[in-house]
């Protein structure tokens, strides 16, 4: 296996957790969010919406990290500048959804 079929695989499984992390995410504050439906408590879906942002959060760091692990296999500078503008984007989003979590603490 070369170090590039390796850096590969590493990127796929990077990927693909940051993937889980978010449906996990979005499964378990879905469940709670159903069961506490007709709960008109603020505080309950305050939580909720922390939660579900602590996990877009989580999984935004992971696709980062995966982006940046793949620049060492493609490094021309097109790809380059794509990815760098991918992880500008995922690194602004995390950065207001981290905003909004720390705002409504």
């Amino acid at each position: 296996m070369s170090l590039q079929q390796f850096v590969e695989y590493v990127v796929y499984i990077v990927s693909f957790l940051g993937m889980a992390i978010v449906l996990w995410g979005i499964l378990v504050v879905t469940i709670k969010f159903l069961l506490g439906l007709f709960n008109d408590d603020a505080a309950a879906k305050l939580g909720l919406r922390q939660r579900l942002g602590a996990y877009l959060v989580l999984g935004l760091e992971y696709f980062i990290a995966a982006d940046i692990v793949r620049t060492i296999i493609r490094p021309d500078w097109n790809e380059i500048g794509m990815l760098a503008a991918i992880i500008a984007l995922r690194t602004i989003l995390s950065y207001f959804l981290g905003l909004e979590l720390r705002s409504k603490l």
